[in-house]
């Protein structure tokens, strides 16, 4: 295939992701697990547990939740930043806690529209002040998982 061919393949397919995104309602998603059983992983339920680790405020819980969410070597890119494996997602993750959760009364909330294409799942976040629904930023996120469901790579987008 040519280069132009498949450009346009790539563009076309990005935008069909994008159009869906605005009316998909997420559905658990069923798929064998290396043992060829069917597991079931509910990506909006990921995505509401993913967004809760931005907004703990207990450093212990939110160790525990890292661990639970990520693989050890787990990856996070946003922007000109990447970060690897729990301790720098802990630090990635604090420091954005106290500026915009502790410091400046945020909270993030994961929108209703995560949705799974095998290994990936994508959902929209929203940061908006603690006592109202104003959404200040919407940022977008693209989660490559494992088949047991934590999260290998990271990448945030935002604004989105």
């Amino acid at each position: 295939m040519e280069r132009r061919t498949l450009m346009k393949s790539a563009a076309l397919v990005a935008m069909t992701v994008a159009m869906k995104s605005q009316t998909t309602v997420a559905q658990p998603n069923t798929d064998l697990n290396q043992a060829g059983e069917k597991s079931m992983l509910d990506a909006q339920a990921l995505a509401d547990r993913y967004v809760a680790v931005w907004n703990e405020r207990d450093e212990g819980s939110r160790r525990t939740a890292i661990a639970a969410l990520w693989v050890p070597e787990g990856q996070h890119y946003v922007q000109a930043q990447e970060v690897r494996g729990h301790d720098a997602l802990e630090k990635r993750i604090r420091g954005s806690h106290e500026k915009n959760v502790r410091d400046n009364g945020n909270r993030f909330r994961a929108a209703r529209n995560a949705r799974r294409l095998h290994d990936v799942i994508t959902f929209h976040w929203e940061m908006l002040p603690a006592d109202s629904e104003t959404v200040s930023v919407r940022g977008l996120e693209f989660l490559v998982i494992t088949d047991d469901g934590r999260i290998l790579a990271d990448y945030q987008f935002f604004p989105a």
